[in-house]
C-alpha cells in the first residue's frame, strides 16, 4: 500500500470525528479563509479542490462564484461532502491522478492535501497539478512549515513538514510561477505555510 494510499484508509476511518473537529469554515482561521478568497478571486474556469476531504473549501469556492469540484480518495468523506453540499460536485480522484484533460482547470486548492506526500512522491503530484491546471491558471498549497524536510508523527497518518524555500522550488520546477507566500505561527498548532503559484505558459524548467 503506498503512503498517500494508507493516508486515505485512515482519514476514512476517522472521516466522523474529523469532520467534526475541522470540517466546517467555522473552524477555519480568518486569515485562511481571507487568503483563499483572495486567490479565487484572480480565477476563472473550472476549479478542482484536491484532496477535498468533508467539501467545506469546495463549497467556499463554489459561493465565490467559480465551478468548484472537490475530490478525494476517501469515500466517506465524499459521502458526507454530498450530503453537506448537495449543489456542489465531488467525485473520487488521487492527488497524482485528477482526472481531468490536460489544461482543463483554471485552478487547484490543495490546501493541506499534500502533508502526506513523501518527498520522494511529491514531484510526481505536482507534475499532474502542473498538467491539468492552464496557462496562466492558479495554484494554493498549504502546508506544516519547519525548518527541514522531515516526518511527523500526524494523529491520522505520518506527514512531513517542508521549509517554505523547498517548497517553492519544488512547485517552481514542476511549471509554476511562485507569486507569494504566507506563513503562520499560532499557539498550539504546528507552524503554517501557503503558496500562491501561476501555470508558466511553457513546460516546466
Amino acid at each position: 500500500m503506498s503512503e498517500s494510499t494508507h493516508a486515505s484508509a485512515a482519514y476514512a476511518a476517522r472521516a466522523a470525528e474529523y469532520t467534526a473537529l475541522f470540517g466546517s469554515m467555522a473552524a477555519v482561521h480568518d486569515d485562511d479563509r481571507d487568503l483563499v478568497a483572495r486567490w479565487a478571486a484572480g480565477l476563472s474556469g473550472r476549479v478542482v479542490d484536491a484532496g477535498c476531504g468533508p467539501g467545506h473549501w469546495t463549497d467556499f469556492l463554489a459561493r465565490q462564484g467559480l465551478e468548484a469540484e472537490g475530490v478525494d480518495l476517501a469515500e466517506p468523506f465524499l459521502a458526507r461532502a454530498r450530503a453537506a453540499y448537495p449543489g456542489v460536485p465531488f467525485r473520487r480522484a488521487a492527488l497524482d491522478d485528477l482526472g481531468v484533460p490536460d489544461g482543463a482547470l483554471g485552478g487547484v486548492l490543495a490546501w493541506y492535501s499534500v502533508i502526506h506526500t513523501p518527498p520522494e512522491e511529491l514531484a510526481c503530484v505536482l507534475a499532474e497539478l502542473a498538467r491539468a491546471v492552464a496557462p496562466g491558471g492558479g495554484l494554493l498549497l498549504g502546508f506544516c512549515r519547519g525548518p527541514r524536510v522531515e516526518p511527523f508523527d500526524h494523529a491520522v497518518a505520518t506527514a512531513w513538514f517542508w521549509p517554505v524555500d523547498e517548497l517553492v522550488a519544488r512547485v517552481e520546477r514542476a511549471g509554476f510561477d511562485v507569486v507569494g507566500t504566507a506563513e503562520r505561527t499560532d499557539p498550539g498548532a504546528r507552524p503554517h505555510g501557503a503558496i500562491s503559484a501561476r501555470r508558466r505558459a511553457a513546460g516546466p524548467a
